[in-house]
């Protein structure tokens, strides 16, 4: 398969690593300071570049009928015109938050943990996460990703990185050196603490997760998630 990277930063690095590794070709790397998007020798792109030039890579590459995943956070106001792009032209788009095969896990016992936890008001929620120092957008995708499927399956409406009033779930951000990222979900009671924990020891687990995507959804049409790569339901 010939992969185009949409940004060359530290992850498209590690990503080119392990695709190579797997047997693939990398035909297209674009940098920060690169608009060229020249797509004709590229099976399937994999986008980590940057919140501001994100939804303008996902349009050329659907425009041109290419495959695309994308990575990169911080840019999600556009995704419905992403959707509707992807469904106009007929092409395969996959936007995840985070790419960890664990990550993708915890997302869906997140959600179980939540409905079991939303009759119980002994026990309030919150988030924390915290990430290496270039992380530019707070919270991350992953955090609000899991703010989401807490919401959906309790009483809580909204999320905010300020002190939580009434029903809101609140985020701490933390940005520390030399964090690949730490996400956990506490339910904090008098009595006692349930805590869902996922830490990353490195990028290689998104990477490895991305280049996964971007073989299954060679061929494929339609607007997916990792659920779908993972079959989670």
């Amino acid at each position: 398969m010939k992969i185009g990277l949409l940004g060359y930063g530290k992850m498209g690095k590690t990503i080119e690593g392990i695709a190579v590794k797997r047997g693939h070709e990398i035909t297209l790397k674009v940098d920060k300071d690169d608009d060229r998007l020249d797509l004709s020798n590229v099976d399937v792109a994999i986008d980590f570049s940057m919140p501001t030039t994100a939804f303008s890579n996902i349009k050329t590459c659907l425009e041109n009928g290419t495959p695309v995943i994308c990575g990169t956070t911080g840019w999600l106001d556009d995704y419905p015109k992403a959707v509707e792009l992807c469904n106009e032209n007929g092409g395969a788009f996959l936007y995840a938050s985070n790419f960890s095969l664990g990550v993708n896990i915890v997302f869906k016992m997140n959600e179980l943990l939540a409905k079991m936890m939303s009759d119980l008001d002994e026990y309030a929620a919150d988030i924390e996460e915290i990430h290496h120092t270039q992380k530019l957008d707070a919270p991350s995708g992953t955090a609000i990703s899991l703010a989401n499927g807490i919401i959906e399956n309790s009483n809580y409406d909204s999320w905010t990185l300020d002190q939580p009033k009434g029903n809101q779930l609140g985020i701490t951000a933390k940005r520390l050196p030399d964090v690949p990222g730490t996400h956990i979900v506490s339910y904090n009671s008098e009595v006692d603490t349930i805590k869902l924990e996922h830490i990353a020891h490195s990028r290689a687990g998104f990477a490895l997760g991305a280049v996964i995507a971007a073989e299954w959804i060679l061929d494929k049409k339609g607007v997916f998630n990792m659920r779908d790569v993972l079959n989670l339901g």
